[in-house]
């Protein structure tokens, strides 16, 4: 198992940034596919990006695409997201998770991933 902490979530202004990032300990994180997920409220928790082990493959959710950036760092053993262009509906709290193992195939559902962390509030005002 392998604990993640999230970070970086704040409130800004439509069309700011905000890069978060996934701090994972217990295991090294070069041994999992990690995902980004967000949840509004009222809402089901949503795909929004993944990366392979390696970091050579990434795979975004359609409403994000062009403006978010999957990446890592597994010397500091960290994912990041960063989130350009943010407009009002991405509005949610963002969730890190990870699945052991190389294999990205279904890495754009929550049932995919074992380990997720307690997520960081985004809040985009327009």
């Amino acid at each position: 198992q392998v604990q993640l902490v999230e970070s970086g979530g704040g409130l800004v202004q439509a069309g700011d940034s905000l890069r978060l990032s996934c701090a994972a300990s217990g295991r090294p994180l070069s041994l999992y596919v990690m995902g980004w997920f967000r949840q509004a409220p009222g809402k089901e928790r949503e795909f929004v990006a993944a990366i392979s082990w390696s970091g050579d493959n990434a795979y975004y959710a359609d409403s994000v695409k062009g403006r978010f950036t999957i990446s890592r760092d597994n010397a500091k053993n960290t994912v990041y997201l960063k989130m350009n262009s943010l407009k009002p509906e991405d509005t949610a709290v963002y969730y890190c998770a990870a699945k052991r193992g190389m294999s990205a195939g279904y890495a754009y559902t929550t049932a995919f991933y074992d380990d997720w962390g307690q997520g960081t509030q985004v809040t985009v005002s327009s």
